[in-house]
């Protein structure tokens, strides 16, 4: 037994498990095309490490910006960090790179699919500050869901 941590981190392997969900479902629209209709809105931390776009872009959304991958994009490439893709705004055909850790959602309203990954997490060597509550109030589950869930699609809807 090895005594690195004396917690399974349930919560970071969650998040490494959604974003190789988003990663393989990315690679799959790079290689076949998005199917039906099937579109993604996905937020992402504008200042995380790793994440590439125009200044002026950067200066317009200076904390966290949805992009929407639907009718018009181009090269669409995915790798193991995240994904580069081309967008247009206003005319205007934009370069941008996402790293997957700087994604806060990815939603799929079409299927109304959507995860959100909360930007607190406890690394997996340090303590929790406070001592876990006892499992019939607070499953691994709950605890796991604190760090990626379900997001309410309601926010994206047009007629909201």
């Amino acid at each position: 037994m090895s005594d690195r941590s004396t917690t399974i981190a349930y919560g970071r392997l969650m998040h490494r498990a959604m974003r190789g969900l988003i990663q393989t479902v990315l690679a799959d629209v790079a290689r076949d095309g998005l199917p039906g209709a099937h579109h993604f809105f996905i937020t992402f931390d504008t200042g995380a490490p790793g994440v590439e776009l125009a200044d002026w872009l950067r200066d317009r959304y200076p904390e966290e910006m949805t992009i929407v991958i639907q009718h018009w994009y181009d090269a669409l490439e995915v790798d193991d960090d995240g994904f580069s893709i081309v967008l247009n705004f206003g005319d205007n055909p934009e370069p941008l790179r996402i790293p997957f850790d700087a994604i806060r959602t990815f939603v799929d309203p079409s299927v109304e699919f959507g995860l959100r990954f909360e930007s607190t997490e406890v690394a997996d060597d340090e303590p929790e500050d406070e001592p876990p509550s006892p499992p019939e109030r607070r499953t691994d589950r709950e605890r796991g869901a604190q760090d990626a869930e379900v997001v309410s699609l309601d926010t994206f809807r047009k007629n909201h």
